[in-house]
């Protein structure tokens, strides 16, 4: 009887314990790792992050049967998923509206995966750059809201073309440089490197080196891959908008032309019925010339501007999708190095 009443007791406080780390996981702080180099030098791959559910409002989650620790996919699994989309939950956030201020680095689920529900889709990492009634505009890769320069250019790296009057550049300087990405090109002498501020003018001192040239896309040519995939917009990844970020209970004109904008938002992350017909626009059956989000969106980029599949590709992010804020990088592994890899001076390193 005393040893079934201590494995009873053992069961007990196992249980417990496996609630309580579920909990703490939704509600209040999770770990994610880095896999990309998408948010470089500010993240690094390799990184384990702590994110904070707090800092926007933990939001509920919509799937209430899903696998613990496991996220989309069974662990051993290629096409089984960790989850059951019988019961679900509407949206719901325990503060509100989340609370995201310009520059925050933001977790946030992946918009596009529309097999999915919102909570099991891909977690993404970027920086919120414009939030809900911004106007956004990108000028030679930087970002301006509202007309005003805001961006943070010591975090950020573009793609560069390096000339040297020799064939070769020295593979040691460029690591003790922490130049990673990029590499020698067919003509001779030319390089292409992704760099920030600092490696720039490093690289202007070393011996051979006679130019550092960004490689920028031209003003009003057009990418069609792009948001929002449509020739009226000239857009492409260093010269983008203007572009209005929708506001909960904003409302904006609607016609031919600026509908491809704010088509998804409408028909799928606000679940209206849309439709169109001799150019006119009908909205759950009725005409329509203007809508009114729900909803608050949000902008994300990363600050790898040459690097980074974020929202110049696929637009808007709604705030059902937001995770949580980066507040911390728990500990840096370099899985790229032999031998010593800890990052040591990367542990408990804060985030701005």
């Amino acid at each position: 009887m005393k040893k079934e009443s201590t494995i009873k007791e053992w069961v007990k406080a196992i249980l417990f314990a496996f609630i309580t780390i579920i909990l703490f996981r939704v509600f209040f702080f999770e770990a994610f790792t880095i896999p990309s180099p998408s948010m470089e030098k500010s993240l690094l791959t390799g990184d384990y992050i702590l994110v904070s559910k707090l800092s926007y409002g933990p939001r509920v989650p919509y799937t209430l049967l899903s696998f613990p620790f496991a996220h989309q996919r069974l662990p051993f699994t290629e096409n089984t998923n960790s989850y059951l989309d019988w019961i679900k939950i509407p949206y719901n956030r325990l503060s509100g509206a989340p609370d995201i201020e310009h520059n925050d680095v933001v977790v946030f689920n992946y918009p596009m995966e529309d097999e999915h529900p919102i909570d099991q889709r891909v977690y993404y990492i970027k920086r919120c750059v414009a939030i809900a009634g911004d106007t956004l505009e990108i000028k030679s890769g930087q970002v301006y809201i509202n007309g005003e320069y805001n961006d943070v250019p010591e975090k950020l790296q573009f793609n560069y073309k390096v000339l040297t009057d020799t064939d070769t550049i020295d593979s040691d300087t460029l690591t003790k440089l922490g130049i990673t990405e990029g590499g020698k090109m067919h003509n001779k002498g030319e390089y292409w490197f992704t760099l920030n501020t600092e490696n720039i003018e490093q690289l202007k001192q070393v011996a051979h080196v006679t130019s550092v040239e960004p490689l920028l896309e031209k003003k009003g040519s057009y990418s069609d891959y792009m948001f929002p995939e449509n020739e009226h917009f000239l857009w492409n990844v260093d010269f983008f908008g203007p572009l209005y970020i929708p506001k909960s209970g904003d409302s904006v004109q609607l016609n031919m032309e600026s509908i491809p904008l704010y088509e998804r938002i409408i028909s799928v992350y606000e679940k209206n019925i849309l439709r169109f017909s001799n150019d006119s626009i009908f909205i759950n059956d009725k005409y329509s010339t203007q809508y009114t989000f729900k909803m608050d969106y949000f902008f994300m980029m990363g600050d790898n501007r040459h690097g980074s599949a974020d929202s110049r590709f696929w637009g808007f992010v709604p705030e059902d999708h937001i995770v949580g804020k980066t507040v911390l990088v728990l500990l840096s592994i370099d899985k790229s190095e032999t031998g010593s890899n800890i990052r040591w001076d990367r542990w408990f390193k804060g985030i701005k």
